[in-house]
């Protein structure tokens, strides 16, 4: 009767030992999954914020404009641009506007 009782617990610690095992590595694979996406995200987020901070403000773009450019660029006015509209063989110029959601 021992032999029984030794032999299910052992038994029983094995399968326990084995589920948790194999659940520990479920979680592990899942943040080594999640971790990757961050690196991903993280990466172009920074990207993205470059670009946004340096790139698009307007004294970056008009200190570009002088240190690349010289004179070849000129400042336009918004209301000056037009849109050029080819459909059903009709050609429009057509304003622009800047529509807010």
């Amino acid at each position: 009767m021992k032999k029984f009782v030794l032999a299910a617990v052992i038994f029983v610690l094995v399968l326990s030992t084995a589920i948790i095992k194999n659940t520990t590595k479920q979680i592990e694979d899942e943040i080594f999954s999640i971790n990757e996406n961050i690196r991903v995200l993280k990466s172009e987020f920074e990207n993205i914020s470059l670009e946004y901070e340096y790139l698009s403000s307007a004294e970056r773009l008009l200190e570009y404009q002088s240190q690349y450019f010289e004179d070849e660029l000129i400042q336009k006015n918004i209301n000056d641009i037009k849109i050029y509209n080819i459909s059903d063989d009709i050609n429009k110029i057509e304003n622009f506007q800047i529509i807010k959601d």
